[in-house]
């Protein structure tokens, strides 16, 4: 016999396996599957039917039911007992279980149903037995509480209609085709007319239109009976399929269902609360929109819903914003007047948006818009290249509209947005460069000072993207494998971008010399090149040109940006690999040698002066030194001793104290690249002995200068000095010599106590300071911000730096205490590093984090007793602030007792010793001093095991007197209450709070099983919802009738939840089931996420700027539920065994609501 294993039917060795195993197993194909349960349909239809209906049963999740239990039984106890025999407790059925068997069960069970109604749909579908049999059993588990018989049924009886679906538009196809045969035989003469063909042609049409009827009423009975309920079901899967396949009905027969009345459900649905709902609705719209054809069906539709199509561009879910922007497209590739500047407005400014795919799609969207109508070109003429080609407008277009974004910092975002749908027109440089060097047309306007700035930002971006083949930095999703065809394209781009800049880079640089921000850009460009063309196609002369129009860049500007871009240029040119090598390193050296020969004679002027130098003088040594700074960073230049020079410079500034601000800075900077230039020529293990004493004496040498600058008056001088030291010696901690590098063991460098103290001090006086005191004051609001924002971004770069040196134990973790102290006064500005400080400390070494953080508390504490005395009061604020800091930081050790056990009980040592630390001020007999620390302490408690609680609680008496354990007055609270945190759970074995959940989880489940008969409905009552909420009715009667169900006779009719007592009108019940005598549900109280059963959802709006509900969602909307009406059949036939269809609009609504348009 079958047997039932986690719920599933299991087969073991029968012969003949049932439609459910040969499905699950998916080998065989549907079609002669489906052909074999005809042939015994044909012999036994009992039989066959009711393996077809034990297939739609085990496919929920249970095992087979006999003949008898179908013919003696209703609906409602069939359903009943099913739900009674579901084992809830695993959750598991066929649909949702993983695994590799059931991978492909959904699509096994779909293509069934599709292949089922295909093969007979010419003579089973009419025989009034079998599709009313399984409409009517799916109806009814589609009313089930159960999720299981919900889901499957709803899935089985959508694909019924989607079949059913193409049955109807094949039958209206064949009416079409018999109706023009009968015209034509009419409409021929009398004597040619053959008048018994008339008489066949007549029968067919009347065999079709009876067909198409029964077809209309089993529509209407799955539309009415679970569509219309389990659209708005609680669980989003059972809702997505809804849509998903309403969806495909309309355009599969749009004649019958792109209509008002079928769009407004997806319309409404667009507000659901999950994401995938909203996304299904959207690629049925799209499926919709896609075909212009049906455009003029969707006008009315398009203009009630169009303000929701555009506020989900801007959705939680980024899949359901790139196909809301992609629906966009679409309607506007349909018409262009639909879209309001506005809306438009709304989806261009996501082309600079960090997600990828909604870029993308928005930059689809922009290129549609501005892009597709370009200037036709004539046949015959000559292609036209440079400004006069047709990409000129377009990208001066694309230049505007960078220009009005205001987004000035996000050309990579732009570019990449388009790149994907206008990659043509961005690597249009030929264009791009004409623009910048070429004179306008007569009669065109140049562009301005601002629009070539903009142009070149672009230029330089589309040129990275092409040779880079990836998106800008935080947009990207990490480097995928490059095809070959995308290869070779990068490899064509970088040849013709780079013939094309050789040759106009030069002229470009000459031109725009004395601009800063455009040479910037401009220089970046060889970084991109392919260095062999310049050898391969003859353009020694262009590189020549680059170089001397870069050395007079150098010469001429002092802008950082301008010469470490000059530095990057030489860098990038300057690569043996390219026989270009030679050529650019000797007139780097040219360069450098002049630099550094002029700095060296100025600086020996400029200190021979001393106090007499002027200005001028000062200038020269700063910007020659800016060069070499600058240059020091991408190239080695030990061999000019700048450490010496540098040095000299630096020790002077201290002597006088009058050297000026920026000087020192650079000269710091330019010596700390000669150290590192210095210690990478050691790592490789080819320098001398010599050289390892000579870098360590200079490096300590260093290292002190800083330190002496950090008490420098001047604030930019002292935080770049700190930066410095800070970096250094994190570089020459004892992590240097891991790796294989122990050769470099005698440069480890560790700070002095007196350093580590001197940068603590740095960082408590200058990091953690109000915003007031670091800013000064500047004209206009909006300049206050950007120099407030720019200030503490430099601070928490200083913090960062100092908490790089406790993680990595450079200085000693205690120092964290006066960090980890100012995590909630500072939160909103440090509190990510002070966190993540925290975190690697305690990775590191978890009883010393624990050690640093108590002391961190105490520090405070003490602090308090200073200020306010040794009579504080325990409500205070400076009190309370130190209490929440301990509550904070308990959450950092996390719920995992076992790892954080020592650290805890040492934490517990700590606080309990310096509670008792100090005596009584008021004498013998009074609570210590720094008593009221236990309070504090007690927010810990809660961290410790059991077992160490009792620990812990022993280790506190030893600090007691017997006098102490009997005070009860206020000052001993503390005590008493630490005392009682130790003994909360200390002597008896506590539940986890998983278990105590489990415990009364399992004593409901209890309360089902095997009940007696006449409790069956009681225990089924406290079903446990999906959300974890109970629904207990007020008698076991009261769910024994709302489970009633249609009843299946042994000729069965169509049945539906829309079909029952006309007393209850449209109250339909939870879950699609009646509540007798009830109060209707209050969805925003209970909050169940199920809908009211009015035909409009209630929805909630889930968008980020969700300013505004659709108020007016509802208003002049017909809320009737249509009958399907099916074009080409305009006269319903009725079946008298049906009963009346209360769904009807003229039964249940008034005439003058009838006459009211949905929209």
């Amino acid at each position: 016999g079958a047997g039932r294993i986690n719920g599933h039917h299991q087969e073991n060795g029968m012969e003949n396996m049932m439609l459910f195993e040969v499905v699950k197993l998916g080998r065989s194909a549907m079609q002669s599957v489906v052909d074999d349960w005809i042939e015994s349909y044909k012999h036994d239809r009992d039989v066959a039917l009711l393996d077809l209906i034990n297939f739609f049963i085990q496919c929920s999740g249970l095992g087979c039911s006999s003949g008898e239990m179908f013919r003696n039984m209703q609906n409602s106890e069939i359903i009943r007992r099913m739900t009674e025999e579901f084992d809830e407790d695993s959750g598991d059925y066929p649909l949702t279980i993983a695994g590799p068997q059931w991978k492909k069960f959904k699509s096994s069970f779909c293509e069934f149903i599709a292949v089922l109604v295909r093969q007979c749909q010419y003579s089973i579908i009419y025989d009034e037995y079998m599709m009313d049999t399984v409409i009517s059993l799916l109806t009814g588990l589609s009313d089930s509480q159960v999720r299981a018989f919900r889901h499957t049924s709803t899935l089985a009886a959508m694909k019924l209609m989607t079949a059913l679906v193409n049955v109807a538009l094949n039958l209206s196809i064949n009416m079409d085709n018999t109706q023009r045969q009968y015209e034509a035989e009419r409409n021929k003469m009398v004597a040619k007319r053959a008048n018994d063909r008339l008489e066949l042609l007549l029968q067919k049409r009347k065999e079709l239109q009876e067909n198409q009827d029964e077809i209309e009423n089993m529509m209407n009975a799955i539309f009415k009976g679970v569509f219309v309920h389990r659209y708005r079901d609680s669980i989003a899967e059972i809702r997505a399929i809804c849509i998903e396949e309403i969806g495909v009905w309309m355009k599969l027969y749009s004649d019958a269902f792109l209509n008002d009345s079928y769009l407004k459900y997806v319309g409404w649905t667009m507000h659901d609360k999950q994401g995938e709902v909203r996304l299904k609705c959207l690629t049925a719209l799209q499926g919709l929109y896609y075909n212009r054809e049906l455009n003029a069906r969707l006008e009315l539709f398009t203009s009630r819903f169009k303000d929701r199509i555009v506020s989900m561009t801007l959705d939680k879910e980024y899949d359901v914003a790139v196909q809301a922007i992609k629906l966009l497209t679409l309607v506007l590739n349909s018409t262009d007047e639909v879209l309001t500047p506005e809306d438009c407005e709304s989806v261009y400014h996501l082309v600079y948006s960090a997600h990828r795919p909604v870029a993308v799609a928005a930059g689809e969207f922009l290129f549609k818009k501005l892009f597709s109508q370009r200037e036709p070109e004539e046949e015959g003429a000559p292609k036209r290249r440079g400004r006069q080609s047709p990409n000129a407008n377009l990208i001066k277009t694309t230049v505007f509209f960078f220009l009005e974004s205001e987004l000035h910092e996000h050309a990579a975002y732009l570019v990449d947005s388009l790149w994907e749908c206008g990659a043509e027109l961005l690597k249009d440089w030929e264009c791009m460069i004409s623009l910048l060097l070429d004179d306008p047309l007569p009669g065109e306007e140049a562009l301005t000072d601002r629009q070539e700035t903009a142009l070149i930002e672009i230029m330089l971006c589309t040129v990275r993207q092409a040779a880079e083949c990836h998106p800008p930095v935080g947009r990207g999703t990490g480097k995928r494998v490059m095809t070959a065809k995308e290869k070779k394209t990068q490899l064509d781009d970088r040849t013709r971008m780079t013939e094309l800049f050789a040759v106009a880079l030069p002229p470009l640089l000459a031109k725009y010399a004395v601009d800063a921000e455009k040479v910037t850009n401009l220089l970046q460009l060889p970084q991109f090149f392919d260095l062999e063309i310049y050898t391969t196609g003859r353009l020694e002369k262009h590189l020549e040109s680059l170089l001397r129009q870069i050395r007079e860049i150098v010469e001429k500007h002092t802008d950082t940006e301008v010469l470490e871009s000059c530095s990057k240029t030489y860098h990038a040119l300057c690569n043996e690999e390219f026989t270009i090598f030679n050529r650019v390193d000797i007139a780097r050296s040219q360069l450098l040698d002049e630099l550094v020969d002029k700095f060296n004679r100025l600086l020996e002027d400029f200190l021979q002066e001393g106090e007499d130098a002027d200005e001028d003088d000062a200038y020269q040594v700063l910007s020659t030194l800016k060069r070499i700074t600058a240059f020091h960073n991408a190239h080695d230049l030990s061999g000019w001793d700048l450490f010496t020079s540098n040095f000299k410079l630096l020790n002077t500034g201290i002597e006088n104290g009058d050297m000026p601000e920026q000087i020192v800075i650079h000269s710091l900077q330019c010596t700390h690249y000669v150290i590192l230039w210095h210690l990478a020529k050691l790592s490789e293990g080819s320098s001398r002995k010599d050289d390892m004493v000579t870098l360590r004496k200079q490096m300590r040498a260093f290292c002190m200068m800083c330190q002496r600058y950090l008490t420098n008056v001047n604030t930019a001088v002292k935080e770049q000095a700190f930066t410095i030291l800070c970096d250094l010696l994190l570089i020459f901690s004892h992590q240097m010599v891991s790796g294989g590098r122990e050769h470099l063991e005698p440069l480890v460098y560790s700070p002095e106590d007196s350093l580590q103290s001197e940068l603590l001090s740095f960082i408590l006086n200058h990091v953690f300071i109000d915003q007031d005191d670091d800013t000064n004051s500047t004209d206009g609001q909006q300049d206050d911000e950007a120099v407030k924002i720019e200030a503490l971004h430099k601070r928490r770069n200083l913090l960062a730096a100092y908490c790089k040196l406790i993680i990595y134990c450079v200085v000693e973790m205690k120092t964290g205490a006066d960090i980890f102290k100012q995590y909630m006064r500072y939160y909103n500005d440090y509190g990510d590093i002070i966190k993540e400080t925290m975190s690697k400390t305690r990775q590191i070494d978890k009883i010393q984090c624990a050690k640093t953080l108590i002391l961190s508390l105490q520090q405070l504490f003490n602090e308090m007793l200073s200020e306010l005395g040794h009579g504080f009061d325990r409500s205070s604020s400076a009190f309370c602030g130190i209490k929440e800091l301990a509550r904070r930081f308990s959450l950092t050790f996390g719920l995992d007792q076992v790892k954080t056990r020592d650290a805890i009980a040492m934490l517990h040592k700590d606080g309990i010793e310096f509670a008792f630390k100090e005596p009584s001020p008021q004498g013998e007999g009074g609570p210590p001093l720094n008593l009221a620390f236990l309070d504090i302490l007690s927010e810990f408690s809660s961290k410790l095991m059991r077992q160490d609680k009792r620990t812990v609680h022993m280790y506190l008496e030893r600090f007691m007197t017997f006098q102490m354990a009997l005070q009860r007055e206020d000052c001993w609270l503390p005590l008493i209450s630490y005392r009682n945190s130790l003994q909360a759970g200390g002597d008896d074995d506590t539940m986890s709070v998983m278990s105590g959940y489990s415990s009364r989880g399992s004593s409901i489940r209890s309360k089902k099983t095997k009940p007696p008969a006449a409790t069956a409905g009681t225990s089924a009552a406290k079903r446990k919802l999906p959300e974890g909420q109970l629904i207990e009715s007020s008698s076991s009667e009261v769910w024994h009738q709302s489970m009633q169900t249609p009843v299946m006779m042994p000729s069965p009719h169509l049945t539906s939840t829309a079909m029952r007592d006309p007393k209850r009108g449209r109250d339909d019940s939870y879950m699609g089931t009646p509540q007798h005598h009830q109060t209707p549900m209050d969805y925003n109280r209970r909050g169940t996420g199920l809908m009211e059963d009015d035909e409009e959802p209630i929805v909630e709006d889930v968008m980020m700027s969700s300013e505004g509900r659709m108020d007016d969602l509802n208003e002049g909307m017909d809320f009737d539920t249509m009958d399907i009406d099916l074009p080409p059949s305009k006269n319903r036939r009725e079946r008298s065994e049906l009963k009346p269809d209360y769904f009807d609009p003229a039964s249940i609504m008034d005439e003058s609501v009838l006459g009211v348009s949905m929209f």
